[in-house]
């Protein structure tokens, strides 16, 4: 029976599970791609880390260590990085970069990928270079020109297309320039307040334990504030980072399931009443109601799994482009295979899915009498407290809930999101459903026929408003949300380099270089608008706590990191404009045979537990120095200038080692890049930040941010499409004897047209309008509470995008309405018939 009664409607029945089949098809695309990158991890953690060990640090290991570390492996390499200018004398261009100095044999694993192929151990060698490909294109050098690192020259041995572990967004925001380890003596660039990665890389033997080999050197490389990394660890590490990006973006998908599952139980609804006659007729030649349930569900099942299949083969599709969109984010080839998995778990998700939102409209089928044979009513208390009902809606709940913390593996995270999911639902229903009451009262007798009739559509019996206004709506705002919050960064980027605001850094200015820098920077006519001493040091006491105290107290409440971090410190008599004092008494001067006062920020006082008189030991390069917490700042790290952890009272480190600091303003690119050439000639350690460049490079990785989010959202806009479509072929079924009758009493294929236009205009304006209205709401909560930058967007883009849904939903009314249109009543009527 159910095969019988599903002839003259399997094409609408496939129409209305379609709505499911891209959200199925988005995340068997991701669950495929999630599997390839997992074995991907597998199969190339080896050449991540281009080794068997690991281990790195920010300072010199001192003599005992170095013994063991020499001890280690059949073979070694060393490497030193850190941040400095190179400078293109074919081009006179300079950029700050990352400076690799290597030596040995390092990769062991994988290779340096550079053109030409031999270039990636060639230029240890000789003086020479590899340069980030880049660098090479954007100051146009070749193979063969030289470059300038610190004091000395080197001749570009080849172009570095990629690194162990390099990932092309990393490339464009710190691009690497090997050297051979040698000559870096030479250039100058290691000297006071110079932050040097130290890193030792090793080939073990295959007899080796490392796991055993690994607990000996944790404690001791713990202690001297080292760190190590394994291709265990390594592929952990890189498997747990893809994993959240994984299960953000299955999330993603999951929202266009949730959105065509609404579409699924509209059109049910509509479809079971449509078919209450066929069903009375059924249940007075004896057929019961459980066997009407049944005929339709076996129907919603079997179109369930066209629908599930039919997005399975089209995510296994999709899969294919996945990995150019991610190519960027990710450190390491992408394969494409076939995952019977994932096509699995979509098919089953989409049946179990198509079945728990069918069920809504499906169970009232047991409540149709065969006196519905005669009479056409039916009764609505009785269906809206039917026990079941609310069981079905207890179970897609449960659903919700288990599906999403499956993918966060957290109960919180998935109750929140559940909790996101009914409110952004509740929002554009409450929306839809308000404007539906204003529009009924706000109609008049005294407008035309054809706008009353056109907006009375809107809130009669079997009207889409409701489920339009959800998906669409939902949908616009996912894009219109994402537009504002990449506009309001890259506004506030390019705040902070407007007017005479600081938007050139330059650091590792040492004592001797001071006053020629500042006498330089002047002659260039550009202002010396901050100008500050910095201290390196290490915290070696907290209340007499130490390091090695926490390894044995595990009821300490200091976190790790503070006494293995080293902290970059100033001294001055008087707070910034971008520091608030929270607690204690700001000290600006100090007597330095008394106890010295120190202002620590709110977050350092929170990882190592500080309150007010707590009593510090700093060891600054050497040299023992207590202190105690005088008082503690609040700092705007997001404004443009030097903010500091730790922040010392005049007349204590004024003879200590340190650099400087120097921030002025650039007026143009020109003047920068004439600025820049002048400072890297005469000081060649110094480092320059030109904060014209990093917007640049911010705006390129909020575009591919934004590209990689504007594509998973393209499922649920499609996802919104379908359902749309489909609403208005189901209004086509329901409103066909209205438009048919119209037809016959007179009205003309215009006004039909004209009614139609009306209808589906307001139902894209509204859809839109509320989407977008949800987006402005939400990017001023996110830029107030998340962000903390001021709230400023531009109407335009958002102005845009309603115009934009507004005309497609006129255009797939219209195209869905043309049939009654074009032929004449009778015809309509026989074929309806």
């Amino acid at each position: 029976m159910a095969w019988r009664d599903s002839r003259r409607n399997r094409s609408r029945l496939f129409l209305f599970i379609s709505a499911i089949v891209f959200g199925i098809a988005a995340l068997v695309a991701i669950y495929s791609f999630k599997y390839n990158v997992q074995n991907d991890i597998n199969n190339q953690a080896a050449t991540l880390i281009g080794a068997d060990l690991a281990v790195s640090g920010n300072k010199p290991v001192d003599n005992s260590l170095k013994h063991l570390l020499d001890s280690l492996g059949s073979d070694r390499s060393t490497e030193r990085s850190f941040a400095s200018m190179l400078y293109f004398p074919h081009s006179k261009g300079t950029r700050l970069v990352q400076v690799r100095a290597l030596q040995g044999n390092f990769p062991y694993y994988g290779t340096l990928e550079t053109t030409p192929e031999a270039a990636g151990t060639q230029f240890k060698q000789g003086r020479m270079a590899l340069v980030d490909k880049t660098l090479m294109l954007q100051f146009n050098a070749r193979v063969g020109d030289s470059v300038k690192v610190g004091s000395l020259m080197f001749k570009i041995a080849g172009i570095l297309n990629k690194a162990p572990g390099q990932s092309g967004v990393m490339a464009g925001i710190a691009p690497i320039v090997y050297i051979p380890m040698q000559y870096l003596e030479q250039t100058g660039l290691v000297k006071i307040g110079s932050r040097v990665t130290y890193s030792f890389y090793y080939k073990l033997d295959k007899s080796t334990n490392l796991e055993k080999l690994t607990k000996k050197l944790d404690p001791i490389l713990d202690k001297a504030g080292m760190r190590f990394d394994t291709i265990e660890s390594k592929k952990d590490n890189t498997g747990r980072a893809f994993g959240d990006l994984s299960r953000f973006l299955s999330l993603v998908g999951f929202v266009a399931l949730l959105l065509g599952c609404v579409g699924v139980a509209s059109a049910i609804h509509i479809y079971v009443k449509e078919k209450i006659a066929s069903i009375a007729i059924m249940r007075c030649l004896g057929v019961k109601a459980s066997e009407a349930f049944l005929i339709y569900l076996i129907q919603i099942v079997g179109i369930g799994l066209i629908g599930s299949v039919t997005g399975a083969v089209l995510g296994t599709a999709i899969q294919h482009l996945l990995p150019m969109v991610f190519a960027d984010w990710l450190p390491f080839t992408i394969s494409v295979q076939i995952s019977w998995m994932a096509i699995g778990q979509g098919i089953l998700l989409g049946i179990i899915i198509s079945i728990l939102f069918a069920l809504l409209p499906l169970i009232s089928v047991r409540n149709i009498s065969p006196l519905n044979t005669l009479r056409l009513s039916v009764d609505e208390s009785a269906r809206s407290n039917d026990p079941l009902r609310w069981l079905v809606y207890l179970l897609i709940l449960a659903f919700v809930v288990v599906f999403s913390y499956l993918q966060l593996d957290s109960w919180v995270g998935s109750l929140f999101f559940t909790l996101g999911i009914l409110i952004a639902f509740a929002i554009l229903s409450a929306t839809a459903w308000l404007l539906m009451r204003i529009t009924k009262a706000i109609i008049k007798a005294s407008w035309s026929y054809l706008w009353r009739q056109g907006f009375a559509n809107l809130y009669r019996p079997n009207n889409q408003t409701i489920i339009l206004i959800v998906s669409i709506g939902l949908s616009t705002m996912f894009i219109c949300t994402l537009y504002f919050v990449q506009s309001l960064l890259i506004q506030q980027v390019n705040l902070s380099t407007s007017g005479n605001q600081s938007n050139m850094i330059l650091f590792d200015i040492q004592n001797s270089q001071e006053k020629g820098v500042v006498q330089l920077t002047k002659q260039q006519g550009l202002p010396v608008l901050q100008q500050v001493p910095i201290v390196t040091m290490r915290i070696e006491e907290i209340n007499g706590k130490t390091a090695a105290d926490l390894n044995k107290d595990t009821t300490i409440k200091i976190q790790h990191s503070v006494f293995a971090w080293e902290y970059r410190v100033t001294f001055r008599d008087s707070l910034t404009s971008s520091e608030k004092l929270i607690d204690g008494k700001w000290i600006g001067k100090a007597d330095p045979a008394k106890e010295v006062p120190v202002s620590v920020e709110e977050n350092l006082s929170q990882r190592g537990n500080l309150k007010i008189g707590d009593k510090l030991i700093f060891n600054v390069q050497g040299v023992q120095m207590p202190a105690y917490v005088a008082s503690i700042r609040r700092v705007n790290w997001g404004k443009v200038q030097t903010n500091f952890q730790v922040v010392f009272p005049t007349g204590i480190l004024e003879d200590a080692p340190q650099f400087h600091v120097l921030m002025t303003h650039v007026p143009s690119n020109k003047v920068s890049a004439a600025f820049q050439q002048t400072v890297v000639k005469a000081y060649p350690n110094v480092s320059i930040i030109d904060l014209g460049l990093i917007l640049s490079v911010v705006d390129e990785l909020l575009s591919k941010i934004s590209y990689v989010i504007r594509f998973m959202s393209a499922f649920s806009i499609i996802t919104g499409i379908v359902v749309l479509i489909a609403s208005v072929r189901i209004s086509k079924y329901q409103r066909i004897q209205e438009s048919v009758l119209l037809r016959t009493l007179g009205a003309s294929g215009k006004q039909i047209f004209t009614i139609t236009a009306l209808e589906y205009w307001f139902l894209g304006s509204l859809s839109a309008l509320t989407g977008i209205l949800i987006a402005f709401a939400g990017t001023w909560f996110l830029a107030k509470y998340s962000f903390g930058i001021p709230y400023s967007v531009s109407i335009l883009p958002a102005l845009v995008l309603f115009l934009m849904v507004s005309l497609l939903t006129i255009i797939i009314g219209l195209l869905n309405s043309r049939g009654v249109l074009n032929k004449p009543p009778l015809e309509i009527l026989r074929t309806n018939a």
